[in-house]
């Protein structure tokens, strides 16, 4: 583990979340039922609004998020420091479900978007507190913009998933056979 459990499961959900906007797979986050699904995959805590406007301000987030993944480490930490500021954040110990001490910086009854952002923001201090923001990576497969988090020992990751890595081998493997 590169990370704290909690801070590893916050970065991924937030590429998650930045990828469903990206132009080469279309908008993944226009109904409800994708949001809805997006919480129980990432298995986001606290109440929900379930309303168009809660759909919204997630989807306005996304932007902001995505460029964690393209800054430049003091860009990256004001945006940090401005998505913290901007949402009233607070850190604080919490224990629930199955996980054990980790740190919410919202309330509990924070909206989606903001619990969202916040977690993000966390995450990503402490990836730039250990000097690690080089695992924030934009995917190398031809076509592809999907971000990722490369939480490989070795740093090596270049590939948002094995789709991208396949085509990148099949590509390269009919070029040597040409």
């Amino acid at each position: 583990m590169v990370f704290a459990h909690d801070t590893e499961r916050a970065l991924a959900a937030a590429a998650a979340l930045v990828n469903t906007g990206l132009a080469d797979a279309g908008d993944q986050l226009t109904t409800l039922a994708e949001l809805d699904e997006l919480v129980r995959t990432w298995q986001w805590t606290g109440p929900r609004a379930g309303t168009p406007a809660e759909l919204a301000a997630v989807r306005e987030l996304r932007p902001t998020l995505a460029r964690f993944w393209s800054g430049d480490k003091d860009t990256v930490v004001e945006l940090v420091n401005q998505v913290l500021r901007d949402r009233h954040a607070l850190p604080q110990l919490v224990k629930h479900d199955q996980w054990d001490y980790h740190v919410h910086a919202t309330a509990p009854d924070a909206p989606l978007a903001d619990r969202m952002a916040v977690e993000a923001a966390m995450a990503i201090a402490d990836v730039i507190r250990i000097d690690e923001l080089g695992r924030l990576r934009i995917c190398g497969g031809e076509d592809c913009e999907d971000v990722y988090v490369d939480l490989s020992k070795n740093r090596s990751r270049r590939f948002c998933g094995a789709t991208c890595g396949n085509r990148a081998n099949v590509a390269a493997y009919r070029a040597r056979r040409r």
